[in-house]
């Protein structure tokens, strides 16, 4: 009875009836109380986004399984503290280990990390990366701490050489008792990593809904549930997509191989022949083997060369019949036939070698045959000679076939498998941690490195469109965003910042329609928000936009970028105590925030407090030292300090960040002039003029020059230039004073 209720609970988690698996599951928890079954139950919940009936079920339990899933109950409930107590070893204990292996170091990495103890973050992601380097939300959370090594080492020689042990030490044999339905739905056992543990098997869960709730996404948008394993785990989870999973932010990498067992056996009792036939590192030391040749066959056991050397019972026979007893067939264990002719001769050979002898000088009476004989299984001495046991060992693991989900393959293309996914990773990955150390051009130089059938999707070019947006290019990140929205148009990666590329360019009725997508495609995520956001403060409407972003703060309390358009409109209506307040709290999200050290800068500038402002610039600066617009805010910082020379240098250097952007040149120009240099002045507004020629403030700052210079004709001129171009009616203002002076001496203007 408890087998059929299980299994009637995994058929409807794999059909998505998440009611009916609750139903059933509570059945099985009354007639059969266990703890076991009591994770299923949790799971159940978990999957149908009921975090808080798995944590009351589970609060309390001790086996490693119930803690992880007690752990993911907390977290989607922010109950950080007691998420990690139930993930971190006991003192008591010190043999414990952190559950579920790779996905448990990876839930206390993300508490870590949200609870601002960022070494100790870096260490668990790290932990998950080297248990399973598939884990991509792990190398993705070191990228966003700005703490990851290359790709090509993370995902290099190392990572291949794990993924082929947590295969070939799984059990490869199909399950041949099950109908083809059920064969095809189920998958292979644990795959158990050398380093790791029983309990370090797989992920599980909550890994979606964690990564898509700490990088902006809804955590009620569906979640991944993965196999769960412990001690005695007997059930497994299964993919269960809500109609908003697919516009999750960021996905948890797929399970090694799925911890489906037939009959519902305990982990445990399989762990113990979970090894395969044939492993990569397993001494060499194989099972009895038959060579068969002409109705006789004799054994090749143990090392094949004993100190003694072989024993010939017969003469050799012609070369003929060598040939031909090299083309004999060994037998393996289960009595499958595996053609040997190369392990033969390979026997043949060294044999003749270990005795001194030369097989091509030796007199070989015609008729006679070659037996091969016995040899010490007990011998264990050295030689440098290849061992046919060997070879007949990699021939075997060569033709041995592994289930992975519902697939067989061989080793070899196992290993070519795997060799093509890290491949594929190192350049996402290396495009992706460039891309978090905002070194934006390269970042898009190594993701053009892609095929052309992984560029072409929207995660890739939602990335790329970031990178453009970085770079102040907004042109083309609308192109690669919107690209990306006909690719996948039910994604909302990257769409928050998409929003914002249309504001800059004044796009309205593009970002209108965008948000009027988005908050029909999903109400719950942020992004959406963000975007209805940036549509209302577009049109002048802060009140409104502000709501928009509060409800996606509302939405997900770890969206820092919705914190910091928060404080953008805070401090738009002036109210500068917020405004901080808001920027504060995107900084305790994400501590490299940028944007949020930026907009303290200029709230702090705009209240002419400097020293702050010149500190909050130059956090940002540290963050992102390619921005041109940071440095061009820090250098006029600094001018209003005083300090004009080392304004000027970090003006240089903005202009050479992106030579595109006239700010940094303006600033310069009004630097130079309080510096009294006219000339120079006049040369690089000049030069301004020709990349924004129609920009008043160039013109009303060239006047400015000619005024000083009591050239009082150049002057209107250009003061009448830059009222034609229609400024603002501040900057109108300013104009019409500055020609009301033009005959006033300097000496007294102060009195004016």
């Amino acid at each position: 009875m408890e087998a059929i209720l299980v299994d009637c609970v995994q058929k409807s988690l794999r059909h998505f009836m998440h009611s009916n698996a609750i139903f059933i599951s509570q059945r099985l928890c009354a007639q059969f109380p266990s703890e076991t079954n009591l994770q299923l139950l949790a799971g159940c919940y978990l999957q149908s986004n009921q975090a808080y009936c798995a944590y009351h079920i589970l609060k309390g339990s001790q086996m490693a399984q119930s803690r992880y899933l007690f752990a993911i109950s907390c977290f989607h409930m922010d109950l950080l503290t007691e998420a990690e107590a139930a993930l971190c070893p006991s003192i008591n204990d010190p043999s414990a280990e952190v559950p579920n292996g790779a996905a448990g170091h990876y839930l206390l990495g993300l508490i870590y990390r949200c609870t601002d103890r960022r070494k100790s973050a870096i260490k668990y992601f790290k932990q998950a990366l080297s248990m399973d380097p598939l884990m991509w939300a792990a190398y993705e959370e070191l990228c966003i701490l700005g703490a990851a090594e290359e790709a090509t080492v993370v995902f290099g020689e190392a990572a291949a050489f794990c993924i082929q042990n947590q295969y070939l030490n799984c059990s490869t044999s199909p399950n041949d008792h099950m109908s083809p339905e059920d064969r095809n739905e189920a998958a292979p056992r644990s795959c158990i990593p050398e380093e790791g543990s029983p309990r370090q098997l797989k992920q599980m869960q909550g890994l979606k809904d964690i990564a898509a709730y700490h990088h902006g996404t809804s955590i009620l948008g569906g979640a991944t549930c993965q196999p769960i394993n412990s001690g005695s785990s007997n059930m497994s989870f299964y993919n269960t997509p809500s109609p908003m999973a697919a516009q999750l932010s960021s996905v948890a990498p797929p399970p090694l191989c799925r911890n489906v067992m037939p009959n519902f056996q305990n982990l445990t009792t399989l762990s113990v022949d979970c090894s395969p036939k044939s492993t990569v590192n397993s001494p060499i030391q194989a099972p009895r083997r038959k060579c068969v040749g002409e109705g006789k066959s004799r054994k090749i056991s143990g090392t094949l060369f004993p100190d003694s050397g072989p024993r010939r019972s017969s003469r050799l026979s012609s070369s003929e019949n060598v040939n031909a007893n090299a083309n004999s067939t060994f037998v393996s264990g289960n009595g499958t036939n595996k053609g040997s002719s190369k392990l033969n001769h390979v026997a043949f050979h060294s044999m003749a070698t270990r005795k001194g002898q030369s097989w091509a000088n030796e007199n070989i009476d015609e008729g006679i045959r070659t037996d091969v004989l016995d040899y010490s299984l007990n011998d264990t001495s050295t030689n440098s000679y290849s061992s046919p046991v060997v070879e007949a060992k990699t021939y075997e693991q060569e033709a041995a076939t592994f289930q992975i989900g519902r697939q067989v393959t061989s080793r070899s293309k196992l290993i070519t498998g795997a060799s093509e996914i890290l491949t594929l990773l190192r350049v996402l990955g290396e495009g992706y941690r460039l891309a978090c150390l905002y070194r934006s051009q390269d970042a898009l130089d190594t993701y053009l490195k892609l095929p052309q059938k992984h560029y072409k999707t929207g995660w890739v070019l939602s990335q790329v469109g970031k990178a453009y947006f970085e770079l102040v290019d907004y042109l083309e990140a609308d192109c690669a965003f919107s690209l990306a929205r006909q690719i996948t148009p039910y994604s909302l990666e990257g769409m928050d910042i998409h929003s914002t590329v249309l504001y800059h360019l004044k796009e309205d009725m593009k970002l209108s329609y965008l948000a009027q997508e988005l908050i029909s495609t999903d109400r719950l995520a942020p992004q959406s928000w963000c975007a209805m956001g940036n549509c209302y403060s577009l049109q002048k409407d802060h009140e409104t936009a502000l709501k928009s972003f509060q409800r996606a703060v509302q939405l997900n309390p770890r969206f820092a970028y919705a914190h910091t358009l928060c404080g953008h409109e805070y401090v738009a209506l002036e109210d500068f105590e917020n405004g901080i307040k808001c920027y504060q709290s995107a900084l305790m999200v994400d501590s490299r925030h940028y944007k949020a050290w930026y907009g303290l800068g200029m709230l702090y500038l705009r209240q002419e407090k400097l020293d702050l402002s010149e500190h909050h610039f130059r956090m940002a600066f540290q963050i992102n030292p390619r921005s041109s617009v940071i440095l061009s805010y820090l250098g006029t910082a600094l001018h209003a300090l005083k300090r004009s020379w080392e304004a000027l240098a970090i003006m240089e250097k903005a202009i050479l960040a992106d030579k595109k952007n006239p700010l940094p040149m303006y600033q310069k120009a009004s630097i130079l002039i309080s510096l009294e240099k006219f000339d120079e002045a006049l040369d690089v507004l000049e030069e301004l003029k020709e990349c924004a020629p129609r920009e008043s403030s160039v013109y009303a700052l060239m006047g400015n020059i000619y005024r000083k210079r009591n050239m009082h004709e150049r002057a209107m001129f250009h003061y009448g230039v830059a009222l034609d171009l229609k400024p603002s009616a501040t900057d109108a203002a300013a104009i019409k004073a500055a020609v009301e002076k033009l005959h006033i001496p300097d000496e007294f203007e102060d009195d004016l």
